[in-house]
C-alpha cells in the first residue's frame, strides 16, 4: 500500500496539467487578476507534485528537494490565497499584501536555495525539510501557509455563508463549500508532512485540488449560464 501512496503524485501531477490548461483558458477570456493568480496557483501546486514524482520515479537529489520545498512547503496554497484576496478584497490592500508576502516568499525561497544540506546516516530519501542545515528557514512556512489558510479556505467559507444568506443555496454556495475543503486538506498534509508522514501529504493533495476544481467549475459553470441567459437575442 505504501508503495502506491508514493506513485500518487504522479497522478496528481497529471490532473495539475489539465488544471491549468482550463483555468488559463478562463483567465485569457477574462483576463482578470484573481484567476492569473489562481492559474499561477495550480501551476505551483503541479510543481510540486511534479517534484514529489520525480523523486519517485529517479530518486533523491538535493536540487529536486529544494525545489519541493519552494514550490510547496513556501508557495503551497499562497498563490491561490493571493487570488482569493483579489477577488474579495480592496485592490489597494490586494496589491499591498502581494508585494509583501512575494517579499517573503523570495527572501525565503533564497535562502532554501543556497542553505546547505545534512544527511544522516539513516537517510531514507524522502523529500522533507528536515534535512536543511539552516532549520531556521523553516520558519517561513507557517507564515505564509497561515496566510494562505485564512484567505483561501476563510474566503471561501466567507463567500459560501454570504450565498447562504441571500438565499443563494445551490452553485455558488456548494462552490466555495467545495473549494474551502479542498484548500484545507493539502494544508493538513503539509502538516502531517513536517512531522515526516511525508505520505499523508501525497494522500491529501489529490483529493484537495479535486475539489478545488469541482468548486471552481460550478462556480464558473453557473456563472456562464446566468451570462448566456442575461444576452439579448439577435
Amino acid at each position: 500500500m505504501t508503495e502506491f501512496i508514493n506513485y500518487i503524485p504522479i497522478l496528481t501531477t497529471l490532473f495539475a496539467i489539465y488544471f491549468v490548461i482550463d483555468i488559463y483558458k478562463h483567465y485569457r477570456y477574462r483576463r482578470t487578476k484573481y484567476l492569473l493568480w489562481w492559474t499561477l496557483g495550480v501551476v505551483t501546486f503541479g510543481l510540486g507534485t511534479l517534484s514529489e514524482s520525480i523523486n519517485v520515479l529517479f530518486g533523491w537529489s538535493e536540487l529536486n528537494l529544494k525545489i519541493w520545498y519552494i514550490t510547496g512547503a513556501l508557495l503551497g496554497g499562497f498563490p491561490l490565497a493571493q487570488g482569493t484576496v483579489y477577488l474579495l478584497m480592496k485592490r489597494k490592500f490586494a496589491d499591498a499584501s502581494a508585494t509583501i508576502f512575494v517579499s517573503i516568499v523570495f527572501v525565503a525561497a533564497i535562502a532554501v536555495a543556497v542553505s546547505p544540506v545534512n544527511l544522516s546516516e539513516d537517510f531514507d530519501g524522502q523529500l522533507t525539510g528536515k534535512v536543511l542545515s539552516w532549520q531556521w528557514v523553516r520558519l517561513f512556512s507557517p507564515i505564509i501557509n497561515l496566510y494562505a489558510f485564512v484567505f483561501l479556505v476563510g474566503g471561501a467559507i466567507y463567500s459560501a455563508r454570504r450565498y447562504y444568506s441571500l438565499g443563494q443555496r445551490e452553485a455558488p454556495f456548494k462552490g466555495n463549500i467545495f473549494i474551502a475543503i479542498g484548500g484545507l486538506l493539502p494544508g493538513i498534509g503539509g502538516s502531517f508532512a513536517r512531522m515526516g508522514y511525508v505520505e499523508m501529504l501525497f494522500i491529501t493533495e489529490p483529493v484537495g485540488l479535486f475539489l478545488i476544481y469541482v468548486g471552481y467549475r460550478i462556480i464558473r459553470d453557473d456563472r456562464r449560464r446566468k451570462t448566456t441567459r442575461a444576452a439579448p437575442a439577435a
